[in-house]
């Protein structure tokens, strides 16, 4: 007997929909690393913050791995067993962050409870999908819930880190996993999702190009900036072997009877606008990298201060969630709310290059953290909306996972290596433009070491500013695009005089009839006359 369902039939409703957002409060914030954490690791372990910078991306592209097989998985095991034994693992996982002191460790931990964590969350996907019915609204439900929780869980991750050590969040974690994992066993039944299919189809070894090309590349991306980037051997070594192994990668795909990936969606108009709307998001989300440093570096704000910053964000992310799910409901084209949500990521930069000073109240977070919010949440429902759009199951699956990671990772990890290539190099052009007043008359010989530490945080002011002002002139480059975008409508509407003129009206056709017989009968009139 098959069941598509998640829990058994004596099971009320209600209950039912309190355990899918019990498992999702729990499952879908877990990281092997929160960024809010990484200073109390980094200070725990006396390893470099790299190493859990990599470890962050790490889980990202675990998910992105187990996406193509997470349908396979669902179809060949039982329900109960399956979401019990994953809840178990992860309990086991985070075990293993807190009592390790191996940053290695930990980024092979975080890969694997990504991947652990995108095969539970399939298995809440669809009966909400089925619940709520409309794509887009729930989307809009998805994202706003999953976003809020990411930012309370990154809080609490921070609060319980000051109170106790880093080690007794993820310690409170296992255990929580532990319990929905028997909460889990006690309701779920024990049948098969449809009819049972095999796992030797899955290719196991493209799996392994896949992890080894994104890991190579977060290297690149943590690394980058600790060891010189191109002046560093290791570097060079692991950008070639991520070329190499995307290359194996897709060489493979075109010799497999069932492929692990399709790129076959990548030729689509929307897929390809939308993966470029995604980098151009990737652009504003890798502004939290410049916005920590403002923060902690020049404004002095602990880490549970930074965490209450980002908290605001949530009612703009509640408020973009609200209106993406009137939106879609009543149907509207996505043109106007893909704008307003780059109009928000926008306007929050142009508040920080204005508010770059050391004089930065607490209070002016406000707004641009409730534009932040909004413009993040808008535009991961209406981008990913769009660029998943209109494709058949099969494929989507088969690519969903490289657009995971190309929205998540790729372009987060690419933009924040830019921008910290640049933070560094603009700073020294302005400590070199500082030096000038070191003359002995603007700041004499005695006063230059009373005086450094504000040269030195003007210096970073001056070169967040240039980075936030280079972003804002992109940022009005993006919204002339997505205003003429055409998003899947007629190109070019012409005017009715054109279609007039051109005959493309029922008016301009009657009348064009009537040009052409007038014609004829001016001829057969001038016949006799001439």
């Amino acid at each position: 007997m098959y069941n598509k369902g998640l829990y058994h039939d004596w099971v009320p409703k209600p209950i039912q929909l309190l355990l899918i957002v019990l498992l999702m409060t729990v499952v879908m914030p877990l990281g092997g690393v929160y960024t809010g954490n990484i200073s109390y690791m980094v200070g725990g372990t006396g390893a470099l913050s790299e190493y859990y910078m990599f470890a962050n991306y790490a889980t990202t592209i675990g998910m992105g791995a187990a996406m193509p097989i997470v349908l396979r998985l669902k179809m060949r095991f039982k329900i109960r067993d399956k979401i019990t034994t994953v809840l178990v693992l992860l309990g086991i996982l985070n075990y293993i962050n807190a009592t390790t002191a191996e940053p290695s460790v930990i980024i092979a931990s975080s890969l694997l409870l990504g991947f652990c964590k995108m095969v539970v969350a399939i298995e809440l996907f669809l009966p909400l999908m089925a619940m709520i019915g409309n794509r887009g609204m729930f989307y809009g439900v998805f994202y706003t819930f999953v976003l809020i929780m990411n930012q309370v869980a990154g809080y609490y991750a921070v609060e319980i880190s000051v109170l106790y050590n880093w080690q007794q969040f993820f310690v409170i974690i296992s255990v929580l996993c532990f319990i929905l994992a028997l909460i889990q066993w006690i309701f779920m039944h024990n049948q098969y999702f449809a009819l049972k299919v095999p796992l030797y189809y899955i290719d196991w070894l493209s799996i392994l190009f896949f992890v080894s090309t994104f890991m190579f590349s977060a290297y690149v991306f943590a690394f980058g900036k600790q060891q010189d980037w191109l002046n560093s051997s290791k570097i060079m070594n692991a950008g070639i072997a991520a070329f190499v192994s995307f290359s194996l990668l897709v060489v493979r795909q075109t010799h497999l009877k069932r492929p692990y990936l399709s790129f076959k969606i990548f030729s689509r108009n929307n897929v390809m606008h939308g993966l470029f709307m995604l980098l151009c998001l990737g652009m504003f989300m890798a502004t939290a990298s410049l916005q920590n440093i403002f923060t902690v570096g020049v404004l002095g704000y602990d880490q549970l201060t930074n965490a209450k910053v980002n908290i605001m964000m949530v009612p703009g992310i509640i408020i973009a969630g609200v209106l993406a799910i009137f939106w879609f409901k009543k149907d509207r084209p996505l043109k106007m709310y893909i704008f307003s949500g780059f109009s928000a990521m926008l306007g929050y930069s142009i508040i920080m290059y204005f508010s770059m000073v050391l004089e930065f109240n607490y209070e002016n977070w406000y707004l641009p953290m409730f534009l932040k919010g909004f413009g993040m949440t808008a535009l991961f429902i209406s981008v990913w909306y769009y660029t998943l759009d209109k494709l058949e199951l099969n494929d989507m699956l088969a690519a969903i996972g490289l657009a995971l990671v190309w929205r998540t990772f790729l372009t987060v990890g690419l933009f924040s290596a830019i921008f910290s290539w640049f933070q560094y190099q603009f700073q020294v052009v302005s400590l070199g433009d500082l030096a000038v007043y070191m003359d002995g008359m603007t700041v004499t010989s005695q006063n230059v070491a009373a005086n450094m530490k504000t040269i030195q945080l003007n210096a970073i002011i001056s070169a967040n500013k240039k980075i936030f002002g280079y972003i804002v002139l992109a940022g009005f480059g993006i919204l002339i695009y997505v205003f003429t975008h055409h998003f899947g409508e007629e190109k070019f509407k012409y005017p009715r005089l054109i279609r007039l003129i051109r005959g493309k009206s029922v008016i301009g056709r009657r009348r064009m009839r009537e040009r052409i017989k007038l014609s004829e009968e001016i001829k057969d009139a001038a016949g006799p006359a001439i």
